[in-house]
């Protein structure tokens, strides 16, 4: 691989004036960030309302992810207990998301806006990290080609993205496992060897200074920009212990962040110089964090007390797979649902990777560009492995790709825009060259942003919130009823609970069947979506008389647009009669606990 990588240039004294370039990339670089920041601080406007109704996205998740990840932390703060036996406990598997979450509502209370608030800080720090990797892996490409604006325009595109507006308002997984990834980028992109045992610089580490290995003006680099043997500063250590903590939090995330390895593996070799010994140097301590930090919480926490949870939560999840349907099928759906996240972005990818690898495959000596395919591929991998196309899982190949097309963007404009140093001298005035390049820029951003951004503008114009008026309908009968418990079940409760307060238990997922989670839990109350399906039913007769009180209009899927309240009257046990069991696939049985509907399943 080439040893050159663009890394941010060690700023110099100049006696001549700012060339004119510099100056209107610097004008344009203000005004695209000011537009962005207006375009994020409008995220958090209507933080209760639905997730927008007839979006091109039918996603599930708006009806149940926001209660199930984050359970952990709002069944602890209501009841004093994160887990309860029998039921889903995502927790167990996955619980640095509900541990962010129980410290934001130990100050603001168990709430929707809370928790989506707390996803849009997340979002926040996913621009902010990206805005540093891009800076740090960019620079001019003459001396008189201006600031690059590819961490402007990343930024732009991310808040302007109607896509990243629906979902990264969602309390879900994905959007902190986006913001680790990245920060996890950085962190790689600033690591040291740290020789404990060495006398001397170690001869493969880079020696020129070079953007791709340790630069002589950081902090505990040596002249020749190996570090110097026993300088272990807190700057010289930071990165490999962020790094080692950032792993295992990726993963304990959510599980999929092992697809996204590849990427942050590839930073480090590109911040080793391509050497492959002075890579594993450069990754001993942050590997052997990450590793012992996993191990510990499985050997000492999941292993002795909840290894059935653990377990189930793969088992719940491995009712698709790529074997399900011919391989070709499945890797046409993968790529052509990206356009999921923009009809022009999407396909915008790869006219700038075709150019790029015809035109300039320089393009391809920034280690992030790399990085970023990997991740994409990674992640890609995954979606057709899993085979479940679900809008929401899409949101993590988006963000490398939105970056890219960014990174491209910028890269070409300065490869049309700029002539080389000492061609022409320094002016105050723009060129008609450099005029003309911008005016192009322009018009292909443009192009993304205007559509994006009048879809989002409606989104914020036209809120609706029937999901919550409906659990507050629901909320009023329960709580008026004194003869019943609080207790609902619901394949939605975890969301009823996160908008109501009242406790509730899942009615598709749990390490105990249905019908034995009922007999210990007793609850009074079950929510279903437009109907009662016959295995609800079969669970709930031998206990109950199931009466329907109230519906209440909620949410736009012809499946899930009915939420009713049945109120549970227990009845005498009657004797258990022998009936036919129905044969269920193969391919949607778990292994352990609570089988899934069918209709559950199709989602």
């Amino acid at each position: 691989m080439p040893s050159e990588t663009p890394q941010p240039a060690t700023p110099q004294h100049k006696t001549y004036r700012e060339p004119a370039r510099s100056s209107f990339s610097a004008w344009l670089r203000t005004i695209i960030l000011i537009v962005a920041a207006i375009l994020f601080a409008l995220h958090f406007l209507h933080l209760n309302a639905d997730f927008p109704n007839y979006s091109p996205w039918v996603d599930w998740s708006k009806y149940t992810d926001e209660g199930w990840y984050g359970d952990a932390a709002i069944r602890h703060y209501l009841t004093g207990h994160w887990y309860w036996k029998g039921d889903f406990n995502p927790a167990v598997a996955l619980p640095v998301w509900p541990l962010l979450e129980l410290l934001v509502f130990r100050f603001t209370g168990v709430h929707p806006a809370a928790a989506r608030a707390l996803t849009l800080c997340v979002f926040g720090l996913t621009l902010f990290t990206f805005y540093r990797l891009i800076a740090r892996h960019t620079r001019p490409r003459t001396e008189n080609s201006g600031p690059p604006l590819a961490a402007s325009l990343a930024v732009l595109l991310l808040c302007a993205s109607p896509f990243f507006y629906v979902f990264e308002r969602l309390a879900i997984l994905e959007p902190l496992l986006i913001a680790l990834t990245a920060l996890a980028l950085l962190a790689a992109s600033h690591l040291h060897s740290l020789n404990f045992f060495q006398r001397h610089p170690h001869p493969s580490v880079p020696r020129d200074g070079g953007s791709v290995g340790l630069q002589p003006h950081e902090k505990g680099a040596s002249k020749e920009g190996a570090l110097a043997p026993g300088s272990f500063s807190g700057a010289t250590l930071f990165p490999s212990i962020a790094l080692g903590l950032l792993l295992p939090a990726m993963v304990l995330t959510k599980t999929t962040a092992i697809f996204l390895n590849p990427a942050i593996a590839y930073m480090v070799w590109a911040r080793a110089g391509y050497r492959l010994r002075t890579a594993i140097r450069f990754s001993i301590l942050p590997s052997l964090m990450a590793i012992g930090i996993w191990l510990a919480y499985f050997v000492f926490i999941v292993r002795p007390h909840y290894l059935d949870d653990y377990r189930y939560l793969f088992s719940a999840n491995a009712y698709t797979g790529i074997e399900l349907e011919p391989l070709s099928k499945v890797v046409l759906n993968t790529i052509s649902d990206g356009l999921w996240m923009g009809h022009i972005l999407f396909p915008l990818l790869f006219v700038i990777l075709a150019f790029a690898l015809l035109w300039k495959p320089r393009f391809f000596n920034n280690p992030l560009i790399p990085s970023l395919l990997l991740w994409t591929g990674g992640y890609f991998a995954f979606l057709a492995y899993h085979n479940n196309l679900q809008p929401r899982y899409y949101l993590v190949v988006a963000a490398p790709i939105t970056v890219l097309v960014a990174l491209g963007i910028d890269f070409f404009r300065q490869q049309l825009g700029s002539q080389p140093s000492g061609t022409q001298p320094l002016n105050t005035k723009p060129t008609p060259r450099l005029i003309l390049t911008s005016l192009l820029t322009a018009a292909v951003v443009l192009t993304i942003v205007i559509p994006d951004t009048i879809q989002q503008f409606d989104f914020i114009l036209h809120p609706d919130y029937t999901f919550q008026a409906a659990a507050n309908g629901i909320k009023s009968i329960v709580l008026a009823d004194p003869t019943h418990p609080h207790l609902i079940l619901s394949i939605s409760g975890s969301d009823l609970t996160l908008m109501t307060g009242l406790p509730s238990i899942d009615d598709d997922f749990g390490t105990l069947d249905l019908d034995q989670r009922v007999k210990q839990y007793h609850p009074g109350w079950y929510v279903a979506w437009n109907e009662l399906d016959d295995d609800k039913m079969d669970a709930l007769t031998p206990l109950y008389n199931v009466e329907r009180v109230a519906a209440f209009p909620a949410m736009d899927d012809p499946d899930r647009n009915l939420l009713i309240l049945y109120r549970l009257d227990p009845t005498f046990p009657t004797p258990e009669t022998r009936t036919h069991k129905h044969h269920t696939p193969k391919p949607l049985v778990t292994k352990i606990g609570q089988q899934p509907s069918t209709t559950q399943l199709e989602h």
